[in-house]
Parts: C-alpha cells; structure tokens; sequence
C-alpha cells in the first residue's frame, strides 16, 4: 500500500464554514472522511493534513520529498503567491497533483495565477470534493505505472 500525504492550506479546516456558497456545507472531517475512503478504494495509505502555516507546509513538503511520498495539495491561499512553497515542491521526488474545491480561474483574478502549477505534475479544480478524488485517482495510475 502506497503512501500519498494530503496536505491542505490556509483555512481549508473552516469549510463548511467559511464561505459555503463557495466551499460547500461539509466540514474538514468529511474532507478527510472522503480522502481516506478513496485512499482504501485505490490502495492508497491517505494522511490528511491542514495547516495555516506556511513553514509547516513547507516541513511537509520536504518530508515528502525525503521519502519520496506523492502529494495531493490544496495550497489554498499560497497558491497565488508562496514562491517559498513552490521551491519546496520543485524538490519534490514522486507525483504532486494540485487540487482546489472552487474553479481559481472563475473567480477574482488574483486567483488565476498559481505560482506552484508549473511544479505540478496537473491540476484539478472545481469539482468541489471530488478534485481530492479524483487527484487521489491520478496519484494511483502514475504510481501503477512506475
């Protein structure tokens, strides 16, 4: 069973809070609920992790890197202008799927830009829960395929 860290940024453990015409109803726990129950589907062992520190992100990428974890990563707001966070991901040493719940392009344009796409291995957006699963999908067929 693969290994695959989650890792979710700013504000991500408000949903269904913050922004629910936006983000949906369901908590973070569902999130996690939903990312493990596809992890278990695809033989994929599935850490969540949400954290609103930018250093923390980091340490995680760099574990992941160390260990050669793939990564499913909402950067939330750090997708839009931490050049540190995407350093860290360009060291990355196994797939990285950038995922987002809304469409970053539908929205206010300075969610357009992603300064960690380019170190992605793709994107996936606007499919609310399911980008996570359908990331989640992506990380098991690269893997199978190596």
């Amino acid at each position: 069973m693969s290994r695959v860290l989650v890792l979710n940024g700013p504000n991500l453990r408000r949903l269904g809070v913050r922004e629910p015409d936006v983000y949906g109803a369901r908590s973070f726990e569902d999130l996690t609920a939903v990312c493990r129950d596809a992890g278990r589907r695809l033989d994929l062992q599935v850490d969540v992790r949400q954290t609103d520190d930018e250093a923390e992100m980091i340490a995680w990428v760099h574990e992941a890197a160390d260990a050669r974890l793939p990564i499913v990563l909402n950067p939330a707001a750090f997708t839009h202008y931490s050049y540190a966070l995407k350093d860290a991901l360009a060291q990355r040493t196994a797939p990285l799927i950038e995922v987002h719940i809304s469409n970053p392009a539908g929205r206010e344009e300075f969610r357009h830009n992603s300064v960690v796409a380019s170190v992605a291995t793709g994107t996936i957006a606007g499919f609310g829960f399911m980008s996570y699963v359908l990331a989640l999908q992506a990380i098991a067929e690269l893997l199978a395929e190596q």
